[in-house]
């Protein structure tokens, strides 16, 4: 079952988090993640939009979790944090999208 990392994301610093930007794509496809959303024109249709959205989808979720605790990442996540400020949270996504009738 596919898992997520979903991150609402207000940059404080754009210089240091285009460094963060530029690193993170590898390390995420090494992991078997890649970009759902990075970034994107958020709308609110319900209370207020997030400064930025980013959505990264992984086979699993352990492999959301290595992804997260590789020692690449964690120096990555450096500059992030010093750069920004938000929430990221792992959810679990399902197994296909049209479930047959009666599930």
């Amino acid at each position: 079952m596919p898992a997520y990392i979903i991150g609402e994301i207000e940059i404080t610093d754009p210089e240091s988090y285009k460094r963060y930007t530029a690193q993170t794509p590898g390390v995420i496809a090494k992991h078997g993640g890649r970009f759902i959303v990075r970034g994107g024109n958020g709308e609110a249709i319900e209370g207020s939009a997030p400064k930025r959205v980013v959505v990264i989808e992984f086979p699993d979720r352990a492999a959301a979790k290595r992804f997260y605790n590789s020692p690449e990442y964690q120096e990555i996540l450096k500059i992030r944090l010093s750069a920004s400020s938000g929430r990221l949270f792992l959810v679990d996504g399902v197994d296909s999208p049209n479930p047959p009738a009666g599930v």
